[in-house]
């Protein structure tokens, strides 16, 4: 095995560009690890935790580091292919000429696009909130994608925007859709009369793909990112994008998305829902709904149903209960009692142990809540266990698993060897920025655990759902085709295959 790391001075890439060039070296022969990131300290750190840089690797934060580990030729082949890569030439414009030069800086953004007034930024978090301010002060909304932004600025950024009506989504802002446009990683829905602000980007997708299959739409979806409804930060984007919805005629229902926020923060956020004058759905995880419903708000105990009863509350009629799809699964063989979730989305995770911890005796999770404990180890099942696969620990030196799902597959693979695993339960999420095809990545596994499973006398159960719509780049309809002919389970939301999942293990006595 070889390890080496390529520096390339003063060369900046955004980080969702730079974790889809991870994960096309890492699908390259041989290589068993690969990093491409800015050398920021933080990044520096991590990969060196990672076993993946030496200490004697001297890069800025203004400097691209390219870091690989595999067998020697595929290290070489790696670098040259990051080489390639991040040198391709601009495609040809419509009539064969050259793109435009690419902006700079925030300056040169605005002269190309005069009408601009919103600002993604995604860099070293060391940094983004001097971009951050930089694009507030020239009066341009911010979507901050970047996480590892201190909490005060954070809380300078947001005061500053809110004191002159601009929004600051993030910092750790993932998913939003703004005017239409899909930001971050972020579906393609219909235009409708639903407003949704959230603090959780898989929530916020979740939603607003099941509203849109539905037969419903969206208004706006903006995201506050997670620290948003904490004590310190007092929830300032959430109140701003209720407020702006409140004042929007095309809104009809407002939906809020979040876990439970600092008990301070959700009477603010509760009171001014109140006052909305709309009907405002309420999905905060784990919260009291009755409290909710006391102050004349609707309840959403889950993410599917917040999407059915704003729906509803749009079309002017009477929601319809949720109802799980009945379903003849054969029950486990002897042994074999334990739920395995391996997800993608931090807040489907959350909402799954939720779920099972109500259930199930001995959930186990590395974002517990309710009744679950916390994994003594998270790269190891005990019980009934549920992990967020894209936790800082396990994207060390890896990208997301929403774009690489390699650990997913291997960890798969360890679940279904174990004897006491009875389900195996998944999330796949499509959009913009996602793996442009995960069902086609990861059924092929799914199919082999299930065989493998069989052949030592057992009954493997792999149950999940999609998160997409069929306009998305990679198509619900086919994605979903391709899990069931693997063998995989569909239900047509997280917390119906959570359930489901529940009851496969109940019948084996978990």
């Amino acid at each position: 095995m070889a390890r080496a790391a390529r520096v390339t001075r003063n060369f900046y890439r955004d980080s969702v560009a730079l974790m889809q060039l991870s994960a096309r070296l890492l699908a390259l022969p041989g290589v068993r690890q690969a990093s491409a990131v800015m050398a920021s300290a933080n990044n520096l750190a991590l990969l060196r935790e990672a076993g993946m840089l030496e200490d004697d690797v001297a890069a800025g934060p203004n400097d691209l580091l390219v870091a690989i580990d595999g067998d020697d030729q595929a290290v070489t082949a790696a670098l040259a292919e990051a080489d390639r890569a991040l040198n391709e030439e601009p495609s040809p414009g419509p009539a064969g000429g050259r793109q435009p030069t690419r902006p700079r800086s925030l300056e040169m953004g605005l002269e190309a696009v005069p009408g601009a007034d919103l600002a993604l930024i995604s860099t070293p978090g060391d940094y983004a909130a001097v971009e951050a301010m930089k694009a507030l002060r020239l009066g341009l909304h911010v979507m901050l994608f970047s996480d590892n932004v201190p909490a005060a600025a954070e809380i300078a950024l947001k005061r500053y925007a809110a004191a002159r009506d601009l929004l600051v989504m993030g910092p750790d802002c993932g998913t939003a859709i703004i005017a239409g446009v899909p930001l971050g990683f972020a579906n393609v829905v219909r235009r409708g009369d639903i407003g949704l602000v959230a603090a959780s980007g898989t929530g916020l997708q979740q939603v607003t793909c099941l509203i849109d299959r539905a037969g419903g739409g969206i208004t706006q979806a903006i995201g506050t990112g997670g620290h948003d409804l904490s004590s310190e930060v007092g929830g300032i984007t959430m109140l701003q994008g209720l407020t702006a919805l409140a004042k929007d005629p095309r809104t009809r229902v407002i939906v809020l998305i979040s876990k439970p926020p600092a008990p301070e923060v959700a009477a603010r956020v509760l009171d001014l829902a109140r006052a909305a004058g709309k009907p405002v759905v309420v999905n905060f995880i784990g919260a009291d709904p009755f409290l909710i419903g006391s102050l004349g708000l609707t309840a959403a105990r889950t993410l599917e149903d917040a999407a059915v009863l704003a729906v509803a509350a749009a079309s002017g009629r009477a929601p319809e209960p949720v109802r799980a799809e009945l379903r003849d699964v054969p029950p486990p063989a002897a042994g074999q009692r334990y739920v395995r979730g391996l997800y993608s989305g931090g807040t489907f995770c959350y909402e799954a142990t939720l779920l099972l911890a109500e259930v199930l005796a001995e959930v186990h999770s590395n974002t517990p809540v309710g009744g679950a404990q916390p994994l003594a180890d998270v790269w190891r099942s005990q019980g009934h266990t549920l992990v967020d696969l894209g936790d800082d620990v396990f994207t060390r030196g890896r990208p997301h698993p929403m774009i690489d799902p390699r650990l997913r597959l291997e960890r798969l693979a360890a679940e279904a060897r174990d004897p006491a695993t009875a389900v195996v339960l998944l999330d796949i999420v499509l959009g913009y920025g996602a793996h442009p095809d995960p069902a086609g990545v990861i059924a092929p596994a799914i199919a082999a655990a299930i065989a493998a499973a069989a052949a030592a006398g057992r009954r493997l159960a792999v149950v999940g759902f999609v998160c997409g719509t069929e306009a998305d780049p990679q198509n619900l309809v086919r994605q979903e085709a391709t899990l069931r002919d693997a063998g995989m389970i569909l239900t047509r939301s997280n917390a119906e295959a959570a359930r489901l999942a529940a009851r496969i293990a109940a019948s084996a006595g978990g």
